[in-house]
Order: structure tokens, then sequence, then C-alpha cells
């Protein structure tokens, strides 16, 4: 099960195999291999000497082969896993901004507050200021009682409307202060809330950076790993390489020796058996290009070429991810060799996907009949029954088919493979 990457250092270096290990055991390994190649000469070593070595040789080949296939599962986990370190990373920093524009508008939102808090105590300084005024007046002046009012006004309506005017005012002032003291209360409360709702919202967004930055150091933690297990593939590939040489150069001397001596022992060579010829290799037919966009197989195709073609098809519609299709067949979206990946599975050719380097050595060299995927270290993709599966200009976003050559592709070099009898 992979590690959640929300929960734990997936790419911590610790959980992966000691590379000091590793590093000593390519030593170790490359020591064997260099005794080997410096043998003895063809010239020199007889034929069981040679045999010897040859066996030697192809001993270390098939451990090289082994630890080869380890690294390319090793880089196809790692490949997931920093696709999908990547996305949380991504994630986490949009909701951090997120985060922080929500922050800006609480600050602007306070602010606004404290300006509108300052307006209303200027308010209701004014009106104790004004009722100030009014008491020092009416104190000076003297209060006006009811019968005053009454000996002073010329008739009752008068006096009814000086009375109540009075305690208008009077009324007045007193209600102009308790609005001005509730509405100050009320924005004071306003002005609280939005301080703390301010001060919550700062420390989700420090939490959040936290985290983000906690995922950005697991992915470079993650991509470390990947450049190391290329680094020891790659030396691993360059001793399969000094090997195979020197597997070939044994073989043409175990035949060249074994040749000389049935020359020496045959009497005649007329009574020396011919060659059995090679078996022909079946002609594919071309799969056809469907008006939607999806491959119908051949009717005389093998069924694991049908099944390569029906599985090709049942993800022609996914976007391109980078990444994707490494950690897991199934995946959001497919880049270039997690989608050749995805069809070879479909028709059993493949256990497990591969990157594009790992095609390289994958399969038999060469074209094949009805399969072959051409690749090299920075792309690939396949012709299956005489039609592309790709993902680069091949008329979709993501994987898909087409009948024409990719004049990209046609500038660059490609190693081309096929799986065994196809």
């Amino acid at each position: 099960m992979r590690p959640n990457l929300f929960h734990s250092r997936a790419g911590n270096p610790a959980a992966r195999p000691n590379t000091l290990l590793t590093a000593a055991a390519l030593l170790l390994l490359a020591a064997c291999a260099a005794a080997l190649l410096l043998g003895p000469s063809p010239a020199a070593a007889t034929i069981a000497e040679r045999q010897a070595a040859l066996a030697g040789v192809r001993d270390q080949q098939s451990l090289l082969s082994a630890r080869l296939a380890d690294s390319n599962e090793q880089i196809n986990a790692l490949i997931g896993e920093v696709s999908q370190a990547r996305q949380a990373e991504a994630e986490a920093a949009a909701a951090l901004r997120a985060k922080e524009e929500e922050l800006d508008v609480a600050e602007e939102e306070l602010a606004a507050g404290r300006d509108h808090l300052a307006r209303v105590r200027e308010r209701l300084r004014a009106a104790i200021r004004e009722l100030e005024r009014i008491l020092v007046g009416v104190y000076k002046s003297g209060d006006p009682n009811v019968v005053e009012v009454l000996i002073e006004s010329s008739s009752w309506e008068d006096a009814s409307v000086d009375a109540t005017y009075l305690d208008r005012v009077h009324d007045y002032q007193e209600d102009t202060v308790a609005r001005v003291e509730e509405l100050r209360d009320e924005v004071e409360s306003t002005v609280a809330r939005l301080a703390d709702a301010r001060d919550r919202i700062a420390a989700a967004r420090d939490d959040l950076a936290a985290r983000h930055q906690e995922l950005a150091d697991q992915r470079a933690a993650l991509e470390a790993q990947e450049q190391q297990l290329y680094a020891a593939r790659a030396a691993r590939r360059q001793t399969l390489q000094r090997l195979t040489a020197r597997e070939a150069d044994l073989e043409a001397g175990i035949a060249d020796a074994q040749q000389r001596q049935a020359e020496a022992a045959a009497p005649d060579p007329a009574e020396v058996a011919a060659p059995a010829p090679s078996a022909p290799a079946p002609n594919g037919e071309t799969a056809t290009l469907n008006p939607d966009g999806s491959a119908t197989a051949p009717a005389s195709a093998p069924q694991q070429v049908k099944d390569v073609i029906a599985a090709a098809n049942a993800i022609r519609d996914k976007p391109y991810l980078w990444g994707g299709g490494h950690g897991s067949f199934e995946a959001s979206g497919y880049d270039c060799s997690g989608a050749v990946s995805y069809a070879l599975h479909g028709g059993g050719f493949l256990s497990s996907p591969l990157d594009s380097t790992g095609f390289m050595s994958w399969g038999e060299p060469g074209v094949g009949n009805w399969i072959t995927v051409y690749a090299n270290s920075g792309h690939a993709y396949a012709m299956i029954a005489g039609l592309r599966w790709d993902t680069s200009d091949s008329g979709g976003d993501g994987p898909s088919w087409a009948d024409y050559s990719s004049s990209w592709e046609q500038s660059q070099s490609f190693t081309a493979t096929h799986p065994a009898g196809f």
C-alpha cells in the first residue's frame, strides 16, 4: 500500500533501501564483472575456459537483469509517488492562497469596523457636548415649570404647545445619547468579533503554510531518491552492456573454435549438414481507426493484440498527466509510458508499469510484427497493428490513436522493442 502523503513522510530517505549499501553492491558487482571481462583472451583460452567464462558472464547478466527489473519497479513506484506529492503540494498551495485572500478580506473588514467605531464615538462625544450645552443653558436661564409656561402663554393652546416642545426636546436629547451609546456598544462588539475572526484565519493560514512546506520537503526528498535510483540503474546498464559485449566475444570465440575443431575432424566438408532455414514471421494486418477515435483490431489479429487495443481504447479519453499510470495502472490520467504500459498490461505483456527508459531494454530488440514500442530517455509510444498509440501529436489531449507518423518524433532516435512472438 502506498504511504499517505498527507499523514506521513512518504519521502523519508530512511524508508528506502540504503543507498550506501546499494553503491557497495554495485561496486562488488562491477568488480566481479571486471574480473570476467578481463578473463582469458579468445586467442589463448581453450573452449572449456571460454565456456566457463561465458557461464560466469551469463550469471552476472541474470543478476544484473534482476536488479534492473527491481530498479524499474522502484522507479515507477517513485514516479507515482512524486506525481502524488506534486499534486498534494499544488493543492496545499491553492488552499494557502485562498486562506491568504480570506485573511486580506478579514483585515479590510476589521479596518473598516474600527473606522466606523471611531466615527460613532465621535458622534457620541458630540451628542454629549450638545446635551451639556443645553443643560448649562437651562441652568443659567432656570428650568421652566408648568406654572410659568401657563402664566406666560397667551392662550391654553400656546401653553400646551410650549410644554410639549420642552418635553420633546428633553426626550430627544436622552434618546439621542442612548441610541449613540447602543450603536457604540454594537460596533465595539462587531470589531471584537472581526478581530477574533481575523486571528482564527491567520492561525489557519500559518498551519497551511507549514503543511505546504512539509509537502514541498517530501516532494524534494522523493525526487532526490528518484535521481539516485536513475543513477544506480544507469550504472547497472553500463555494466550489463559490457557483459553483453563480453558474452558476444566469448560466443564468437567458442563458435570459431568449435568450427575449427569440426573442420579438422570432418573427413569431407560436403557431409556437414546445412543449417535449418528460419521460419518466416507472420504478416500483421492494419487496425481500423474509427470516427470516434477508437481503434478496431483486425479479425485475424491474435487475441492478445485485440486485448491490447481494447485496453488502449478504455483510456483514450483520459487527460495527459505526468507520472500517471506508474504508481498503479489505474489513474485519472496517463503520460506517454504510462499509456503504453496500460495497453500492454491489457494484453498480458506487462505485469508492472515501465517508464520510457525501462522500455528501451524491455521485450525483444527490433521491430515486431504486431506490436513495436519505440522509446528513448524522454518519450515512448507504440505501433499496434499499424496504428500509433501515443500522447504526442496524435489528435488528443492525452493517450490517443493516430494513423499518421509524428514529425516531432521522426526528428529523434528511438530504441525499438517488441513482445516475443508478436
